[in-house]
């Protein structure tokens, strides 16, 4: 299961993500990205609630970069540690832009 709040003002967006990102959820969020990104300059994914990450969710960050990165920026916010283990494992974190609690990493 996975809830997707988002807020959208005047080019940036941001997404809250809560529950699982894996194969199941992961087209919904390709989805609702797809639909809200257009004028959008400035993207945050907000992982604080998220408590897991499949491959499927990571193939939807990286097609999220490569359009954010033609015409923006993107971040990931409030990375779990489970999930930083991940994207440091995955090489994610050589790709994105990523903000841990208390920690920032840049690309």
């Amino acid at each position: 299961m996975l809830t997707i709040n988002k807020a959208i003002n005047e080019g940036k967006a941001e997404f809250h993500l809560e529950g699982r990102l894996d194969t199941n959820t992961s087209p919904e969020l390709e989805k609702e990205l797809n639909e809200s990104l257009e004028g959008i300059t400035d993207l945050t994914i907000n992982m604080e609630n998220l408590d897991y990450i499949s491959s499927a969710g990571l193939r939807v960050l990286l097609s999220t970069q490569k359009a954010m990165a033609k015409k923006g920026e993107l971040k990931v916010t409030n990375v779990n540690d489970t999930i930083m283990d991940i994207f440091e494992m995955t090489g994610f974190t050589e790709i994105l832009t990523i903000e841990q609690a208390g920690k920032k990493k840049e690309d």
